[in-house]
Protein backbone atom coordinates (compact mmCIF):
# COMPACT_ATOMS: atom_id res chain seq x y z
CA UNK A 1 0.00 0.00 0.00
CA UNK A 2 3.00 2.43 0.94
CA UNK A 3 5.24 1.63 -2.17
CA UNK A 4 2.14 1.51 -4.75
CA UNK A 5 1.68 5.09 -3.12
CA UNK A 6 -2.15 4.61 -2.26
CA UNK A 7 -1.31 5.84 1.33
CA UNK A 8 1.34 7.83 3.03
CA UNK A 9 3.85 6.09 5.67
CA UNK A 10 2.42 8.82 7.66
CA UNK A 11 -0.93 7.20 7.84
CA UNK A 12 0.68 3.99 9.35
CA UNK A 13 -0.32 5.46 13.01
CA UNK A 14 -3.97 5.95 11.99
CA UNK A 15 -4.19 2.49 10.45
CA UNK A 16 -2.66 1.03 13.83
CA UNK A 17 -5.54 2.88 15.85
CA UNK A 18 -7.85 1.96 14.03
CA UNK A 19 -7.00 -1.75 14.29
CA UNK A 20 -6.69 -1.32 18.03
CA UNK A 21 -2.94 -1.82 18.78
CA UNK A 22 -0.89 -0.23 21.19
CA UNK A 23 2.65 0.24 19.66
CA UNK A 24 4.33 1.13 16.85
CA UNK A 25 7.41 -0.75 14.85
CA UNK A 26 8.53 1.71 12.10
CA UNK A 27 10.35 0.52 8.99
CA UNK A 28 13.04 3.22 7.87
CA UNK A 29 13.29 1.88 4.05
CA UNK A 30 9.09 3.08 3.70
CA UNK A 31 10.19 6.80 3.93
CA UNK A 32 12.04 7.19 1.15
CA UNK A 33 12.03 11.11 1.92
CA UNK A 34 14.00 10.13 4.58
CA UNK A 35 16.50 7.45 2.88
CA UNK A 36 17.65 9.50 -0.06
CA UNK A 37 17.92 12.93 1.62
CA UNK A 38 20.51 14.77 0.54
CA UNK A 39 20.71 16.48 4.06
CA UNK A 40 19.69 12.83 5.91
CA UNK A 41 19.93 14.36 9.57
CA UNK A 42 17.27 17.29 8.61
CA UNK A 43 15.04 14.27 7.25
CA UNK A 44 15.22 12.27 10.08
CA UNK A 45 14.27 15.40 12.30
CA UNK A 46 11.24 15.81 10.55
CA UNK A 47 10.67 11.78 10.09
CA UNK A 48 10.92 12.16 14.31
CA UNK A 49 8.75 14.89 14.65
CA UNK A 50 6.13 13.86 12.74
CA UNK A 51 5.63 10.49 13.78
CA UNK A 52 5.78 11.47 17.72
CA UNK A 53 3.08 14.13 16.65
CA UNK A 54 0.88 11.11 14.72
CA UNK A 55 1.61 8.64 18.04
CA UNK A 56 0.43 10.97 20.51
CA UNK A 57 -2.93 12.07 18.84
CA UNK A 58 -3.70 8.49 18.03
CA UNK A 59 -2.42 7.75 21.73
CA UNK A 60 -0.03 4.53 20.87
CA UNK A 61 3.44 3.93 21.94
CA UNK A 62 6.57 4.06 19.96
CA UNK A 63 8.40 0.81 20.14
CA UNK A 64 11.39 0.21 18.00
CA UNK A 65 12.19 1.53 14.34
CA UNK A 66 13.84 -1.58 12.13
CA UNK A 67 16.58 -0.40 10.14
CA UNK A 68 17.54 -1.93 6.86
CA UNK A 69 19.52 0.03 3.52
CA UNK A 70 22.38 1.32 5.50
CA UNK A 71 25.11 -1.04 4.86
CA UNK A 72 25.99 -4.14 5.66
CA UNK A 73 27.47 -4.87 9.59
CA UNK A 74 28.65 -8.31 9.10
CA UNK A 75 31.16 -7.39 6.27
CA UNK A 76 34.41 -8.28 6.05
CA UNK A 77 35.81 -4.84 4.74
CA UNK A 78 36.71 -2.99 7.92
CA UNK A 79 36.14 0.73 6.08
CA UNK A 80 32.33 -0.93 5.02
CA UNK A 81 31.66 -2.10 8.26
CA UNK A 82 32.92 1.16 9.95
CA UNK A 83 30.35 3.27 7.85
CA UNK A 84 27.51 0.84 8.11
CA UNK A 85 28.13 1.30 12.24
CA UNK A 86 28.01 4.68 11.78
CA UNK A 87 24.79 4.89 9.85
CA UNK A 88 23.18 2.99 11.98
CA UNK A 89 23.87 5.29 14.98
CA UNK A 90 21.89 7.99 13.27
CA UNK A 91 18.66 5.49 13.68
CA UNK A 92 19.99 4.75 17.06
CA UNK A 93 19.50 8.74 18.24
CA UNK A 94 16.12 9.08 16.02
CA UNK A 95 14.28 5.71 18.01
CA UNK A 96 15.91 7.80 21.68
CA UNK A 97 14.14 10.87 20.16
CA UNK A 98 11.15 9.11 19.96
CA UNK A 99 11.15 7.44 22.98
CA UNK A 100 11.68 3.95 21.54
CA UNK A 101 13.20 1.31 22.98
CA UNK A 102 14.86 -0.24 20.55
CA UNK A 103 16.50 -0.32 17.10
CA UNK A 104 16.21 -3.57 14.91
CA UNK A 105 19.53 -4.46 13.42
CA UNK A 106 20.05 -7.13 10.31
CA UNK A 107 23.82 -9.15 10.41
CA UNK A 108 23.92 -9.20 6.74
CA UNK A 109 27.43 -9.57 5.33
CA UNK A 110 30.49 -11.99 5.02
CA UNK A 111 28.97 -16.09 4.50
CA UNK A 112 32.31 -17.24 5.96
CA UNK A 113 31.04 -18.33 9.53
CA UNK A 114 34.22 -17.18 11.85
CA UNK A 115 34.26 -14.04 10.00
CA UNK A 116 30.81 -13.25 9.99
CA UNK A 117 31.21 -13.97 14.07
CA UNK A 118 33.66 -12.28 14.46
CA UNK A 119 32.59 -8.74 12.64
CA UNK A 120 29.31 -9.15 13.83
CA UNK A 121 30.02 -8.89 17.58
CA UNK A 122 32.85 -5.83 17.07
CA UNK A 123 29.52 -4.02 15.14
CA UNK A 124 26.80 -5.09 17.93
CA UNK A 125 29.45 -3.98 20.93
CA UNK A 126 30.36 -0.83 18.96
CA UNK A 127 26.25 -0.20 18.17
CA UNK A 128 25.01 -1.40 21.80
CA UNK A 129 27.95 0.69 23.41
CA UNK A 130 26.64 3.90 21.49
CA UNK A 131 22.74 3.42 22.35
CA UNK A 132 23.09 2.46 26.26
CA UNK A 133 23.04 5.45 27.29
CA UNK A 134 20.38 6.51 25.43
CA UNK A 135 18.00 3.87 26.92
CA UNK A 136 18.32 1.83 23.26
CA UNK A 137 18.20 -1.70 23.25
CA UNK A 138 19.90 -3.06 19.79
CA UNK A 139 17.79 -5.94 18.74
CA UNK A 140 19.28 -8.80 16.19
CA UNK A 141 16.36 -9.93 13.96
CA UNK A 142 16.91 -13.67 12.13
CA UNK A 143 17.05 -12.20 8.63
CA UNK A 144 18.97 -15.25 6.39
CA UNK A 145 21.36 -17.23 6.10
CA UNK A 146 24.01 -17.12 9.19
CA UNK A 147 21.55 -14.36 10.82
CA UNK A 148 18.43 -17.41 10.65
CA UNK A 149 21.13 -20.50 12.27
CA UNK A 150 19.73 -19.84 15.81
CA UNK A 151 22.70 -21.35 17.24
CA UNK A 152 25.26 -19.11 15.53
CA UNK A 153 23.33 -16.08 16.14
CA UNK A 154 22.96 -16.78 19.84
CA UNK A 155 27.11 -17.41 20.12
CA UNK A 156 27.33 -13.78 18.68
CA UNK A 157 24.70 -12.00 21.37
CA UNK A 158 26.53 -13.81 24.29
CA UNK A 159 30.04 -12.79 22.97
CA UNK A 160 28.81 -9.17 22.95
CA UNK A 161 27.51 -9.66 26.57
CA UNK A 162 25.62 -6.41 26.93
CA UNK A 163 22.66 -5.86 28.52
CA UNK A 164 20.95 -3.47 25.68
CA UNK A 165 22.17 -6.50 23.18
CA UNK A 166 19.47 -9.28 22.32
CA UNK A 167 17.42 -10.44 19.70
CA UNK A 168 13.91 -10.01 18.12
CA UNK A 169 12.53 -13.58 17.22
CA UNK A 170 10.74 -13.36 14.06
CA UNK A 171 8.56 -16.74 13.55
CA UNK A 172 8.75 -16.99 9.54
CA UNK A 173 12.64 -15.80 8.67
CA UNK A 174 14.56 -19.12 9.55
CA UNK A 175 15.90 -19.89 6.01
CA UNK A 176 19.77 -20.37 6.04
CA UNK A 177 20.60 -21.22 2.62
CA UNK A 178 22.81 -19.01 0.79
CA UNK A 179 20.66 -18.81 -2.20
CA UNK A 180 17.28 -17.34 0.30
CA UNK A 181 16.60 -14.08 1.79
CA UNK A 182 14.85 -15.17 5.26
CA UNK A 183 11.57 -16.49 4.69
CA UNK A 184 10.71 -19.82 5.34
CA UNK A 185 8.70 -19.84 2.05
CA UNK A 186 11.26 -18.59 -0.13
CA UNK A 187 10.41 -21.24 -3.34
CA UNK A 188 14.81 -20.75 -3.54
CA UNK A 189 15.07 -21.70 -0.25
CA UNK A 190 17.20 -25.11 -0.09
CA UNK A 191 18.06 -24.64 3.73
CA UNK A 192 15.74 -23.91 6.60
CA UNK A 193 16.45 -24.11 9.82
CA UNK A 194 13.99 -25.78 12.59
CA UNK A 195 12.17 -22.17 13.38
CA UNK A 196 11.06 -23.48 16.73
CA UNK A 197 14.49 -24.23 17.91
CA UNK A 198 15.33 -21.03 16.58
CA UNK A 199 12.97 -19.03 18.59
CA UNK A 200 13.65 -20.79 21.55
CA UNK A 201 17.02 -20.16 21.07
CA UNK A 202 16.56 -16.70 20.95
CA UNK A 203 13.75 -16.07 23.43
CA UNK A 204 16.29 -15.74 26.65
CA UNK A 205 17.81 -12.57 24.85
CA UNK A 206 14.67 -11.41 23.73
CA UNK A 207 13.65 -7.86 23.70
CA UNK A 208 10.65 -8.13 20.74
CA UNK A 209 8.61 -10.31 18.97
CA UNK A 210 7.61 -10.77 15.50
CA UNK A 211 4.47 -13.03 14.92
CA UNK A 212 4.88 -13.29 11.21
CA UNK A 213 2.17 -15.38 9.03
CA UNK A 214 1.90 -16.34 5.79
CA UNK A 215 -1.35 -18.44 5.00
CA UNK A 216 -4.46 -19.51 7.19
CA UNK A 217 -6.82 -22.51 7.13
CA UNK A 218 -10.83 -22.47 7.09
CA UNK A 219 -10.68 -21.91 11.46
CA UNK A 220 -8.45 -18.98 11.28
CA UNK A 221 -4.67 -21.24 12.05
CA UNK A 222 -1.57 -20.50 10.29
CA UNK A 223 -0.79 -22.89 7.89
CA UNK A 224 3.19 -23.13 7.82
CA UNK A 225 3.54 -21.79 11.88
CA UNK A 226 2.15 -23.14 15.19
CA UNK A 227 1.03 -20.14 16.96
CA UNK A 228 -0.05 -21.77 19.93
CA UNK A 229 3.79 -23.38 20.05
CA UNK A 230 5.27 -20.51 19.66
CA UNK A 231 3.56 -18.57 22.11
CA UNK A 232 3.88 -21.04 24.63
CA UNK A 233 7.90 -20.79 23.85
CA UNK A 234 7.56 -16.84 24.64
CA UNK A 235 5.70 -17.89 28.04
CA UNK A 236 8.44 -20.38 28.63
CA UNK A 237 10.38 -16.94 28.88
CA UNK A 238 8.25 -14.80 30.59
CA UNK A 239 8.06 -12.71 27.82
CA UNK A 240 6.17 -9.37 28.50
CA UNK A 241 7.31 -6.76 25.63
CA UNK A 242 5.00 -5.91 22.38
CA UNK A 243 4.16 -8.88 19.62
CA UNK A 244 4.12 -7.47 16.59
CA UNK A 245 2.60 -8.44 13.58
CA UNK A 246 3.58 -9.02 10.07
CA UNK A 247 1.32 -10.44 7.52
CA UNK A 248 3.62 -11.40 4.67
CA UNK A 249 1.71 -13.49 2.57
CA UNK A 250 -0.28 -12.65 -1.12
CA UNK A 251 -3.64 -14.44 -0.55
CA UNK A 252 -5.07 -11.89 1.75
CA UNK A 253 -5.26 -8.15 1.19
CA UNK A 254 -2.78 -6.44 3.36
CA UNK A 255 -5.55 -5.15 6.02
CA UNK A 256 -7.24 -8.45 6.16
CA UNK A 257 -4.03 -10.32 6.49
CA UNK A 258 -2.59 -8.21 9.31
CA UNK A 259 -6.38 -8.57 10.88
CA UNK A 260 -6.11 -12.99 10.92
CA UNK A 261 -2.62 -12.63 12.21
CA UNK A 262 -3.30 -10.37 15.15
CA UNK A 263 -6.83 -12.05 15.92
CA UNK A 264 -4.87 -15.36 15.94
CA UNK A 265 -2.39 -14.46 18.50
CA UNK A 266 -5.39 -12.52 20.70
CA UNK A 267 -7.27 -16.01 20.38
CA UNK A 268 -4.05 -17.96 21.89
CA UNK A 269 -3.22 -15.26 24.67
CA UNK A 270 -6.96 -15.02 25.75
CA UNK A 271 -7.04 -18.95 25.71
CA UNK A 272 -4.27 -19.26 28.50
CA UNK A 273 -4.53 -17.45 31.54
CA UNK A 274 -0.63 -17.77 31.89
CA UNK A 275 0.10 -15.28 28.91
Amino acid sequence: MIWEKNISPYDFAEYAHNLGFKGLEYVNQLYPEVMLAEDKAAAIDEFVAKNNELAKKYQLQNVLIMIDGEGSLSVADETERTKAVENHKIWIDAASAMNCSAIRVNLHGSNNPNIWNETSVKSLTELANYAIDKNINVLVENHGRLSSNGEALMEVINSVDLPNCGTLPDYGNFCIAEDGYGSITDENCSEVYDIYKGVEEMMPKAMALSAKSFDFDKEGNETNIDFTRMLSIANKYNYQGFIGIEYEGDKLGEIEGIVATRDLVLKNLNANENY
